[in-house]
């Protein structure tokens, strides 16, 4: 077993009901049979048969009806330092996009700020090539938007005649977490598919920002452009691999790219250890490096030079939607920390708001897939009364993140997170998403408004459950 797996997929670990199954399409791959069938029907004949060497891509891996995510023990090919080198090396027009989770990371890895990591970073990527390093605090926020656009509609569908509606609208889950978005495909199916939010991650919308729209003005056709993300999470090579977020170009699309061309919202994912990694094989003194500008036009940055974002170590999801909807619904503005209670756990914490002594809105935070488990059945059972939940395979969530650099010797998993989250908002300005001036522009060049129909094409996506394979099945025996 890989050193590297996440939380997500330490199955052992897990103290809830996934039962890891052995199905896999891709060990089917390849078989030819050439032997009789065997006398006693519960003995495989693979042993019998000759096999081809079968290749493995993250794609496959997706296909599965098996384990939760493999991103750790697949060929991960498209996925690696050497492909990020070899397509610097190529003259391919690369452009990095780089998480707060990660900076966090780095940051308190070399004992520096977020916004110094972010300004070193730049300046050693642009020293190997890179044509400019940007923000996903940016992309969230686009993300952060559409949700509460998304939340504010489906509540009000539920408050319609309309059983089937009603049936489909509440809660409205998260869907920025892979790990989380895989295992509701690979075990949980149609019945829990309807409630999860159709908006991408904010990964896969900085893709689409710059594939669909900003390569344009930075000179570049889509198909020139090699994206790279900085996460904080194995599985987030599996969510660029997703065949939903590849654009087929025909004729009549509004971006400047080849007809027929096939382009990837994100081409490749690199995770915080893994930028270490290259760091150190570059024999670079990250600490020492000059702190380059940042590139504006893509990142979180105000005109005096500080980063700014939302709290929450996760994205801050249940954070902005409760303050949007308590003020969009009930007229009630929400200043200062929220109020959270913790139910179960600090991974289990709930947000209510009361408007004359009656609960209007009722919200949760679910970090780890033991609590998931409880969301889950509630949902199935038709029990669950929350409105909206921030979903998170990881505990602690995404700062916990199976990518990120690990503990220094001595340091314990919890002293890391902690430490992880204090550092997560050094020097950077709390700001509203609806204020970010990037995210203005964008709806006025290009996505018109939030939830509109460009807006939908491009930064919202579909989820499909992933039916278990008979044959597959069957092989197990």
């Amino acid at each position: 077993m890989s050193e590297k797996f996440s939380p997500t997929l330490r199955i052992g670990d897990l103290s809830d009901f996934i039962a890891p199954s052995q199905a896999c399409v891709v060990s089917l791959k390849g078989l030819k049979s050439t032997a009789k069938k065997p006398d006693n029907p519960q003995v495989s004949s693979t042993s019998n048969q000759q096999t081809e060497p079968v290749k493995i891509s993250l794609k496959d891996c997706l296909a599965c009806s098996g384990c939760i995510t493999s991103a750790e023990t697949v060929m991960l090919e498209k996925q690696s330092l050497d492909e990020f080198l070899t397509n610097i090396n190529k003259g391919r027009a690369v452009i990095v996009s780089l998480s707060p989770q990660s900076r966090a990371s780095l940051a308190l890895h070399f004992g520096i700020s977020p916004l110094q990591v972010f300004k070193k970073l730049t300046t050693f990527l642009k020293s190997l090539g890179i044509k400019a390093v940007f923000d996903t605090s940016c992309s969230r926020d686009l993300t952060l938007i559409e949700s509460c656009n998304e939340f504010i509609t489906r509540y009000g569908q539920s408050q319609t005649s309309d059983g089937e509606k009603s049936k489909c609208s509440m809660p409205m889950l998260s869907s920025a977490c892979p790990g989380w978005i895989c295992y509701a495909e690979k075990q949980l199916g149609s019945y829990i598919l309807p409630y999860i939010s159709s908006v991408k991650s904010p990964q896969q919308t900085i893709g689409a920002i710059i594939k669909c729209h900003l390569c344009q003005t930075m000179g570049f056709r889509p198909e020139e452009v090699y994206h790279v993300t900085i996460m904080p999470c194995y599985d987030k090579k599996l969510e660029a691999a997703r065949e939903d977020f590849v654009i087929q170009v025909e004729s009549g699309d509004a971006f400047h790219a080849t007809e027929g061309v096939r382009i990837t919202e994100v081409d490749s994912v690199l995770t915080s250890g893994e930028v270490l990694d290259l760091i150190q094989l570059k024999g670079v003194d990250f600490k020492a490096l000059e702190e380059s500008p940042l590139d504006r036009m893509l990142t979180n940055v105000s005109e005096e030079g500080h980063l700014y974002g939302v709290p929450g170590s996760s994205g801050g999801y249940a954070a902005t939607i409760f303050r949007y909807a308590a003020k969009t619904l009930f007229g009630k503005e929400i200043k200062g920390p929220l109020d959270y209670r913790i139910i179960r756990n600090a991974d289990f914490r709930e947000l209510t708001l009361e408007v004359d002594g009656k609960v209007v809105l009722k919200f949760a935070l679910c970090y780890g897939f033991q609590n998931l488990q409880n969301i889950v059945r509630k949902v199935k059972m038709g029990k669950c009364d929350y409105q909206f939940v921030e979903v998170m395979a990881c505990p602690s969530g995404c700062l916990n993140g199976g990518g990120q650099i690990k503990p220094k010797l001595g340091q314990s998993p919890k002293e890391l997170i902690k430490s992880l989250e204090a550092i997560y908002m050094e020097k950077v300005l709390e700001a509203d998403p609806f204020d970010n001036p990037i995210v203005k522009r964008l709806y006025d060049e290009w996505l018109q408004q939030p939830g509109s129909e460009k807006a939908k094409k491009h930064m919202h996506t579909e989820y499909h459950p992933v039916v278990k394979s008979i044959t597959a099945q069957l092989h197990n025996w």
